[in-house]
């Protein structure tokens, strides 16, 4: 019988080692029987690590934070954050850790953090533990939305522990194991400013530019580039977020990457039937969270992080502000811009055609969408079909025949691209009713209906027989759906 070898992992310290600050040297928990539920093999392959190791008993060590390599430091990350409005001035890594860094196949920096690792010195009364459904959540959503196009962390292994943890009844314990650009964020920022420390924000702004927009560094004013340069990164992130219908659900300052990638995958879900007022976390009770408030909340987002960069932005205060607030102005530019391209690829359309044709007519589909609950993914799929003759499968999911055709007629004349449309439009998304199936099936020890759920969404382009289920919407005993952050 062949035995894997022990991984051999070098994590560097980099923001362990500059910014001490923001650094709490932690150790997770032990874990009393790890095993392995699912592991991201292309993921570790391109991070350099071997997977056979990394499924061997060191290797699920390493996975859970008991096996530190020589050298590495774990820590917890410090950061204040606005959440649904509120300030917290000292939130952090309450059931974290960040346990170093490593080089992709790309040479790119990446950070291997954990989640469910335990409690630190941030975790205000909660036990630090995570269940295996919500890490579950997060592993499916967030490879669905690398495969998707969308930029964001992602997951290389969900590893049970072994030990229970008590939510609303007793679960079963899990660890994630997660990779980011960064876990820089915009509360990372705040949490600097409001130690009065100028030192220790530049230190952050500088480590920031380094890590991830290192042209800023040859600008003329480099701090307001780099604030320029995430408002940019945020602003298509969101346009790619509302295109395919996707809601964060808890979009919190602590919850908004540097890098502009998507982190911290919650009560998160997919739209189906179009509705801008869609909410599906448990906690959102009055909807600030809501799809079609995302690039607003955005917007405000951005505006917090202009707040904690103003001591860098010029030494008057006034100037300062005038510098920001003009910056700041240039999200719903790039906003409109990501949001117009993807909107006319979805719909096949050239970007020669004039806006003054194009935005009516999306105006007017989206009302017919919205009035007819229409299931949003579907629509733009069976549209591809539509595009090359064959009508009837997107003309079927409304209610107002007579308004849909003369919209239809509209869009035909215009001569859509239905390769185009097929490259955009997915076929899988992560359906709602299918990420309960397999969250509810995993936490009982079966992994069948998320390996195959994994499947369809790793390939949301490709539409392949047999998983017609996959590419339908939940039905209708299936019910109001509602997400829980899982802590």
């Amino acid at each position: 019988m062949s035995v894997a070898p022990a991984p051999t992992v070098t994590l560097g310290n980099r923001f362990a080692s500059e910014l001490p600050e923001l650094a709490v040297p932690w150790r997770a928990e032990e874990v009393p029987d790890p095993r392995l539920l699912v592991l991201n093999e292309p993921l570790a392959d391109d991070l350099g690590l071997d997977p056979a190791s990394l499924r061997s008993p060191e290797g699920l060590r390493l996975l859970v934070g008991n096996l530190v390599p020589d050298g590495a430091t774990p820590v917890a990350q410090a950061y204040a954050g606005h959440q649904f409005g509120g300030y917290s001035p000292r939130l952090g890594d309450g059931r974290a850790l960040l346990l170093g860094e490593l080089a992709d196949g790309g040479g790119r920096l990446r950070d291997l953090h954990l989640k469910g690792s335990g409690r630190t010195p941030f975790a205000r009364g909660g036990d630090g533990l995570a269940a295996v459904g919500p890490m579950l959540r997060e592993y499916v959503v967030s490879e669905a939305m690398h495969a998707l196009g969308i930029p964001t962390t992602r997951s290389l292994a969900v590893v049970a522990t072994g030990r229970p943890v008590r939510r609303e009844t007793l679960l079963p314990g899990a660890v994630l194991a997660r990779v980011a650009s960064s876990h820089l964020r915009v509360g990372s920022f705040q949490y600097a400013r409001a130690t009065g420390d100028v030192d220790l924000l530049r230190r952050l702004a500088d480590h920031a530019i380094a890590r991830h927009h290192a042209h800023a560094a040859d600008a003329d004013s480099r701090y307001l580039a780099l604030f320029e340069a995430v408002v940019t990164a945020q602003a298509r992130l969101v346009a790619r977020w509302m295109l395919v219908g996707f809601v964060h659900g808890v979009m919190n300052t602590d919850n908004m990457t540097i890098s502009g990638e998507t982190i911290d995958y919650g009560p998160c879900a997919f739209m189906e039937a179009f509705d801008p007022a869609a909410v599906y976390s448990s906690i959102d009770e009055a909807g600030r969270y809501a799809y079609g408030n995302q690039p607003i909340v955005a917007e405000w987002n951005l505006a917090r992080f202009a707040e904690a960069l103003l001591p860098l932005l010029h030494d008057d205060q006034e100037q300062a502000v005038a510098l920001a607030v003009e910056s700041l102005g240039g999200f719903r530019r790039e906003y409109s811009a990501a949001w117009s391209v993807g909107m006319r690829a979805k719909l096949g359309l050239t970007d020669a055609l004039d806006d003054a044709v194009v935005s009516p007519l999306v105006d007017e589909l989206f009302t017919l969408l919205q009035h007819g609950r229409v299931d949003h993914t579907s629509y733009f799929r069976a549209l591809g079909a539509a595009a090359r003759g064959d009508g009837e499968p997107a003309r079927g999911l409304f209610l107002d025949l007579a308004a849909y055709d003369a919209w239809a007629e509209r869009w035909r004349a215009l001569d859509p691209d239905a390769d185009l449309m097929d490259r955009v439009n997915p076929v899988y998304i992560p359906r709602n009713h299918l990420v309960e199936e397999a969250l509810t099936a995993g936490t009982a020890g079966d992994l069948g209906p998320l390996e195959r759920l994994l499947t369809a969404v790793t390939r949301p382009f490709d539409e392949r027989p047999g998983l017609e289920g996959y590419a339908a919407p939940a039905p209708p005993d299936f019910g109001a759906y509602r997400t829980f952050c899982g802590t």
